[in-house]
């Protein structure tokens, strides 16, 4: 059971990860590798309405992905994207990363190496990434514009897609620990964190939603 509190405190969260940006043309759409294949639906719809040229797919397989992406996040990303009209030439692998950091170094040398001039990126997340996602980009490739898009849809809606509120909260906490301590580490640039945000973060990390809280003292320095 999860308690009032708690789901206002996760609420609190779930609106400060949201970087209210509104989709605009760029150079490439990065669709980030996840447990959530409407990542790869979100990619598409803004493909076909003309927001980018080519699309980049970036993720290999965690513990949280492993059992239903078998063959890779990026793989079934790209798959998702075909059955949706998106054509094959227009999307590009990155089949490797299997942190923030890495999806973000790696398809960089994807785009080079395709020989894709790129000066913003249309970066696709889950709706609770936006904020990480995007302070990591401004530090690991400070070159480009960064225009940040996820599926549009409230928590509940987004829980019940999932299907689990703990792991869904879970990951919301997680998300929120990663804008805190990253930028320490030269992963991510400073962003104020409201007194009232930081305090739900504390709240619910007590009650126990904390499977996806990294130990600080062993973050990899490609991010989590």
């Amino acid at each position: 059971m999860i308690s009032a509190q708690a789901w206002a405190d996760a609420q609190l969260l779930w609106d400060y990860h949201f970087m209210h940006h509104s989709p605009r043309p760029c150079s490439v759409a990065v669709g980030l590798g996840s447990h959530d294949l409407g990542v790869a639906d979100v990619t598409a719809e803004l493909y076909h309405q003309g927001m980018a040229p080519v699309i980049v797919f970036t993720g290999a397989t965690s513990p949280t992905t492993r059992a239903r992406m078998p063959r890779g996040e990026a793989v079934h990303y790209r798959e998702r994207a075909l059955q949706l009209g998106v054509p094959d030439s227009a999307v590009l692998l990155e089949p490797r990363a299997t942190n923030t950091g890495e999806n973000i170094e790696f398809t960089k040398a994807v785009l080079a190496e395709a020989g894709v001039k790129v000066s913003s990126v249309l970066l696709v997340s889950k709706p609770y990434e936006e904020r990480r996602s995007y302070a990591m980009m401004r530090k690991l490739w400070p070159e480009v514009e960064v225009v940040c898009a996820s599926a549009r849809m409230s928590m509940g809606e987004y829980v019940d897609s999932i299907g689990d509120a703990h792991m869904v909260i879970d990951m919301i906490v997680g998300a929120l620990q990663r804008v805190l301590v990253f930028p320490r580490l030269g992963l991510a640039i400073e962003q104020d964190v409201p007194d009232a945000v930081a305090a739900a973060f504390e709240r619910l990390r007590i009650k126990g939603f904390t499977s996806r809280l990294m130990p600080t003292g062993t973050v990899s320095r490609s991010g989590g």
